[in-house]
């Protein structure tokens, strides 16, 4: 009995150990890949909106 009673406990510690380390796993990809495209999208944004400031500025210096 004891026996069987240690498999299953090992089968269980197992599966629970593989389930919290995906999951865990899951959050930091999840974190991690918010944090990158945050920090991308701020940058082309800041780039874009250069541009077109740029350009506008240089539209009304051309019509002057």
């Amino acid at each position: 009995m004891n026996q069987v009673r240690h498999q299953v406990w090992k089968q269980v510690r197992h599966q629970v150990w593989k389930q919290v380390r995906n999951q865990v796993a899951n959050q930091v990809r999840d974190q991690v890949r918010d944090q990158v495209t945050n920090q991308v999208w701020d940058q082309v944004w800041d780039q874009v909106r250069i541009q077109v400031r740029n350009q506008v500025a240089n539209q009304v210096r051309d019509h002057q």
